[in-house]
């Protein structure tokens, strides 16, 4: 199971098993979405898979997180979503009312994205093989001119901006799939983010790393960011948006909440010339309202994330082993 936690099992195994094997047919850039020029123009392309359990929980469902992750992962290189393909794997004995539920869900999710699923597949599984259904996606977008995007462009000095408060996906997962109640309406953030990154390369191309804090939170993000980009990065704890409800929860079940995921927020780094223009951009759409600075690029310690606490102290934010939430996204 840690080994699909967006941790460090995850990164081993990607560096160890995957790229060898692919050799020199695998990736070269390991960011959400493949950069891919085609012809004249340049395409993001990506791919994810979806086994989250329950199926339903408070702010969405398996359906609609199938087409914001894959939205999302397009939009952390800038682009613009075209096309969604979608994989169905059902488990033998699912109602095909709660299927209904689900394909009624993915479809309204890509409606409000403005992305057409134009291409899927169905497989069915026996009994006990599949958890009720298990969703694949794959998205293509149209990567502007001027963009990029991608963890190499990190550079000392860069602002690190978050979208918004983190952790309310992972525990609102959890709260309806142990039965926990912790005194709050918690909801998922699923969101697509493609119309706030639109938003945001309007006021600069200056943006040089967008990434979605899925598995493994804000702090597996940044792990894997300082490493790939071999910088280092130092974030004010006391600035981190945690909302008191998940601060409450995570206390309650012993969990950080830098390592929990979310599903509609990005965290971003950018030119420190073009951030306030950037800040503002975001506060003023929908998904970026509660954006806020949460520390800066350094060469201090390269490959390492040190957050400074609330008692001034400095500690070293490490990525998870394996994920400390299975089976929520």
């Amino acid at each position: 199971m840690g080994h699909g936690g967006g941790g460090q099992l995850s990164a081993d195994l990607v560096e160890h098993l995957f790229l060898p094997a692919f050799g020199s047919m695998g990736p070269t850039d390991l960011a959400d979405a493949a950069d891919l020029t085609l012809g004249t123009g340049r395409v993001a392309f990506s791919t994810d898979s979806y086994v989250v359990r329950p199926l339903f929980f408070p702010g969405g469902s398996i359906g609609d997180l199938a087409v914001n992750g894959t939205v999302n992962d397009l939009a952390m290189r800038g682009a613009r979503p075209v096309a969604l393909s979608v994989g169905f794997i059902l488990e033998e004995g699912l109602l095909l009312s709660t299927l209904g539920r689900v394909a009624d869900a993915l479809g309204r999710a890509a409606c409000r994205a403005g992305v057409p699923v134009v291409t899927g597949d169905t497989k069915v599984v026996g009994v006990g093989q599949a958890d009720g259904l298990y969703v694949n996606t794959a998205g293509v977008g149209e990567i502007p001119d001027g963009v990029d995007i991608r963890p190499g462009r990190a550079t000392v000095g860069d602002v690190v901006v978050v979208s918004g408060p983190i952790g309310q996906h992972g525990v609102a997962v959890l709260s309806q799939r142990e039965g926990l109640e912790f005194g709050t309406d918690l909801r998922s953030d699923s969101a697509p983010l493609h119309g706030l990154v639109a938003r945001m390369l309007e006021v600069s191309n200056d943006i040089h790393v967008l990434r979605d804090p899925t598995r493994g939170g804000l702090a597996s993000s940044l792990c894997e960011l300082a490493t790939a980009a071999g910088v280092g990065v130092e974030l004010e704890e006391r600035a981190v948006p945690v909302p008191a409800e998940v601060a409450a929860a995570c206390s309650f079940l012993g969990l950080d909440p830098m390592h929990v995921a979310n599903e509609g927020r990005l965290v971003a780094f950018i030119a420190p010339d073009a951030v306030e223009d950037v800040l503002v951009a975001m506060q003023e759409h929908e998904h970026g309202r509660e954006a806020q600075v949460i520390g800066r690029i350094t060469d201090a310690h390269p490959g390492i994330v040190v957050a400074r606490t609330r008692l001034g102290a400095s500690r070293v934010v490490e990525l998870p082993l394996g994920e400390q939430l299975p089976r929520i996204c």
